[in-house]
């Protein structure tokens, strides 16, 4: 099932304008939809300088309801409204006075999101502060919720610049843009190494005045029996969500050929079988196989088999012809080197794809 992913960038159009939000919009439309959700695919919604605040939230309420992986890109500014003194995203009809009526109130973001799945959310934020608001996050002190909380179990990355020194410039989103152009290799790093790598390029810019946020998701205490239970009530793409992220925790903590991220890639094969993607399932079992003989593994090592036996199996499952034959080359080329326990696995494959030459 496809992740989601809401690109978000707004600031007022008048004299009140602190950054050029929408400016990021074309550098992140740039990235593969997949690169920019870390899912297989994504469906991708943008809105740029909106108007109206019930029309971003009606996105985001459609963005929050969607199964799969979501993640949002927020870039914008941030003002307080004079009434309650909350932290409210900009649009495009905003100014000091009517921010509560024509600005997002930031605690939107908490109460949409606050039914997803642990694991499942991840946001990148490029916000730039007002003076008062400014002045409001440096007062926000524990035990108190964090003005800009989007809820205990989502992930949150990215940075608040202070106001500028003088107002006769408009800034750039440069950490968003940074998001964005490592991105655009077409590989995505796991979230907290892609912020890291993204406040590294800003760093000389921002001089150590920016508030970086940077925050996982409350993964939960026994995530098997988490990622268990999503299965069995026919959640597939949250089950797959959290095991994403879990898998990329291991990533970072251990490394990508370690065998705490293995096994949650192994997982994800497994889930992907459940879901009946037989297709993802192959492609999976067959990047752990390459993962382990990478790492030095030995072809007849127990799990580098196995590995290759669930990838073909699987790959007997596939029934579009195009996605079998491509991992079917693939899945040739492995057995070569991992013939397994089980005679004439690798004839098998040669006898199969010929066939499957000859299919539309």
């Amino acid at each position: 099932m496809p992740g989601t992913v809401l690109l978000l960038a707004a600031s007022p159009l008048g004299r009140g304008r602190l950054v050029d939000a929408a400016s990021v919009l074309p550098v992140l439309a740039a990235v593969p939809p997949a690169v920019l959700s870390g899912a297989d695919t994504a469906n991708v919604v943008e809105l740029a300088d909106p108007l109206e605040p019930q029309a971003v939230l009606t996105r985001l309420r459609a963005a929050a309801a969607a199964p799969g992986p979501l993640t949002v890109y927020v870039t914008g500014q941030l003002q307080l409204d004079r009434r309650q003194r909350l932290p409210h995203l900009a649009l495009a009809r905003t100014t000091a006075s009517t921010v509560r009526y024509t600005g997002l109130p930031w605690h939107w973001f908490r109460e949409e999101l606050r039914l997803r799945p642990a694991g499942a959310t991840t946001l990148f934020l490029d916000l730039h502060a007002d003076p008062e608001t400014w002045q409001a996050l440096g007062a926000a002190r524990p035990p108190g919720p964090s003005p800009l909380d989007c809820g205990p179990d989502n992930a949150v990355y990215g940075r608040v610049a202070p106001p500028p020194p003088s107002r006769r410039g408009v800034a750039a989103p440069a950490y968003m843009k940074a998001v964005a152009t490592i991105l655009r290799s077409g590989w995505r790093p796991p979230d907290e190494e892609l912020h890291q790598q993204a406040v590294t390029r800003i760093a000389p810019e921002s001089a150590g005045t920016d508030l970086l946020l940077a925050r996982r998701g409350p993964v939960p205490g026994d995530p098997h029996a988490a990622v268990t239970a999503a299965v069995r009530s026919g959640r597939h793409a949250d089950a797959d969500a959290l095991a994403a992220r879990l898998e990329q925790a291991a990533h970072l903590a251990h490394g990508p050929a370690s065998e705490e991220a293995l096994h949650w890639t192994e997982v994800r094969a497994d889930l992907a079988m459940l879901a009946g993607d037989a297709a993802r399932s192959c492609r999976t079992w067959l990047a752990v196989a390459s993962a382990r003989l990478t790492a030095g593994q030995s072809a007849d090592a127990p799990a580098v088999e196995a590995a290759v036996d669930r990838a073909h199996h699987q790959w007997g499952r596939i029934g579009d012809p195009a996605r079998a034959r491509e991992l079917g080359v693939v899945l040739a080329e492995l057995r070569g080197r991992v013939p397994g326990r089980r005679e004439g696995a690798l004839d098998h494959v040669r006898r199969q794809l010929r066939q499957l030459q000859t299919q539309g």
